[in-house]
């Protein structure tokens, strides 16, 4: 258990207040849901690798767009309170936000357009079900989770309260309905 975890008060209700005054080591990190806090443990090189190539095919298409992607650490408070009262702080490994008004500087403020997640050993089943059931009611279009492991890829689109999922392979390029236009190729990305 980290030292910050040690210091938080057990069976506490926390909010984006608490949250953003907590005082963690380099490189601890936590998320919140629903006002619990949930340490996160470090990704793995491949996990990086991974990420690194996805940023770096958003980044390109994204850019002089009025879109923006950011990659984690980067708080996104999913159900947005100006009183910072909102109880779930997620830090997906990737996101892209294209309402300029959901840019804060220190975080997105509402849900993003796309979510991506690669899983990790850390990663468990419940957790992933949880964000998903979050992602979808916060107004997230589109999460995508990327298992390393099995050089797969889930597309869960959410439209209208009904969900579409899609699964594609390491050799299968991804067209992006969040960013018409943008298709990523999933090869170089689990080539690592």
């Amino acid at each position: 258990m980290s030292n910050a975890a040690a210091r938080l008060p057990e069976n506490r209700h926390f909010t984006y207040a608490d949250y953003k005054d907590w005082e963690l080591a380099e490189g601890e990190r936590y998320e919140l849901i629903d006002g619990e806090a949930y340490a996160m443990a470090g990704p793995s090189a491949y996990h990086q690798t991974i990420l690194v190539e996805l940023v770096a095919q958003f980044a390109a298409y994204l850019r002089n767009k009025p879109c923006k992607a950011y990659m984690a650490p980067f708080d996104v408070r999913l159900f947005y309170e100006e009183d910072e009262s909102d109880d779930t702080v997620v830090q997906p490994d990737l996101i892209v936000v294209c309402d300029e008004k959901k840019r804060g500087p220190e975080s997105c403020r509402g849900a993003p357009d796309l979510v991506v997640e690669v899983l990790s050993p850390s990663n468990t089943a419940i957790e992933m079900q949880r964000k998903f059931e979050l992602y979808r009611q916060a107004g997230v279009l589109e999460y995508w989770v990327l298992d390393p492991k099995y050089k797969t890829l889930l597309v869960h689109y959410f439209e209208n309260g009904q969900v579409r999922t899609c699964t594609f392979g390491a050799a299968d390029t991804v067209p992006v309905k969040a960013l018409p236009g943008l298709e990523v190729a999933l090869g170089p990305a689990f080539a690592g």
